[in-house]
């Protein structure tokens, strides 16, 4: 479960900027996660759940933003919805295919309680 990774590197990052500006509390954040990023959601929110008690996110609400996957193809330039990472190209069928969008694993913003 590598999500429980991912939430604690979260949770340092916005506890970090919370002790940097002088709160006492983090009271919201955002995130992206996108699609094609490999997390799991269900194991995502069970890690979140765990991991945020005692710090400064444990009364935070969370807005997740979940990022729909976006591919341009190799062989013949279409770009196209993915929701896997090895999706068909629909215009030639190739599985040559970039990922322009989706991957994205990111804090947007957080809101903080001083």
């Amino acid at each position: 479960m590598h999500e429980l990774s991912i939430v604690l590197n979260i949770i340092d990052i916005a506890e970090s900027e919370a002790v940097k500006a002088g709160a006492v509390a983090v009271k919201r954040i955002e995130l992206d996660i996108g699609k094609l990023s490999t997390v799991e959601p269900m194991a995502f929110d069970f890690a979140w759940k765990q991991a945020v008690r005692s710090t400064m996110l444990e009364h935070a609400e969370r807005v997740t933003n979940y990022v729909s996957g976006k591919g341009r193809c190799t062989e013949c330039g279409t770009v196209f919805g993915m929701n896997e990472l090895y999706d068909p190209c629909p215009a030639c069928g190739s599985f040559l295919s970039e990922v322009i969008e989706g991957r994205e694993l990111q804090v947007k913003s957080i809101n903080i309680d001083s």
